[in-house]
C-alpha cells in the first residue's frame, strides 16, 4: 500500500468511533533529525540543523465608531536559521564565501544581482525509511548574515557556521 494510501486510511479510521483507539495507535510522528537540505553550492551532509519556514499576516484595524474589526493585511515570511559543520574538506566556510561573493565581492565593493546570489532551496522532512515525506520549497533564498563560529583553545568543539537565510516566500509540496 502507497504512503499516500496509508495516510488516507489513517485520517478515515479517525473519523470513525469504532476504529479510534485502534487508529490512534497506527499513526507515525514526524522526527525533527530525519531532513535533508538542498542548497546548490552546499553539501547537504554538512547542513547540521534548520529551522522550518514561518509566516506572519500581518493585521490591519478598521476602526468603526466604538469597536475595532480586523483583516489580513500584507503577509511576511520569516527568515530561518541554518548551521552548518564547516569540515575541512569540502570546506563549509568556502562553500558559504562562494555564495557570500554572489552577494557581494569584497575585494571590488560590487554588489551583485539578485538573479545570481537569490537561490531556491528545497527542505525534505524523511520518513524512517528514508522517503521524501514532506517537501518544503523556499524561493528567492539569500544569506541576509552569516557566522563562522569562534576559536578557542579551552574547547575540543566542531566547528559550526550559522546562517540566517531569507526568502521571498515558501510553499510546502506535500
Amino acid at each position: 500500500m502507497a504512503l499516500k494510501d496509508q495516510v488516507n486510511q489513517a485520517l478515515e479510521d479517525f473519523g470513525n468511533e469504532a476504529n479510534y483507539w485502534q487508529a490512534a495507535y497506527k499513526w507515525e510522528p514526524k522526527k525533527s533529525n530525519q531532513f535533508v537540505m538542498i542548497v546548490d553550492g552546499i553539501p547537504s551532509y554538512l547542513i547540521k540543523a534548520s529551522a522550518k519556514p514561518t509566516i506572519n499576516n500581518n493585521e490591519i484595524a478598521l476602526d468603526h465608531i466604538n469597536v475595532k474589526r480586523y483583516v489580513k493585511g500584507k503577509s511576511e515570511w520569516n527568515a530561518i536559521g541554518v548551521t552548518l559543520y564547516d569540515a575541512i574538506v569540502p570546506s563549509g566556510a568556502q562553500a558559504v564565501m562562494e555564495w557570500i561573493r554572489l552577494h557581494h565581492e569584497s575585494a571590488t565593493g560590487r554588489n551583485g544581482y539578485s538573479s545570481f546570489y537569490k537561490k531556491e532551496i528545497k527542505l525534505h522532512q524523511l520518513s524512517p525509511l528514508g522517503e521524501v515525506i514532506e517537501e518544503w520549497i523556499l524561493k528567492g533564498a539569500f544569506i541576509v548574515d552569516s557566522n563562522f563560529g569562534n576559536l578557542a583553545w579551552d574547547t575540543d568543539e566542531v566547528m559550526q557556521i550559522e546562517l540566517n537565510i531569507r526568502y521571498d516566500w515558501a510553499f510546502l509540496s506535500f
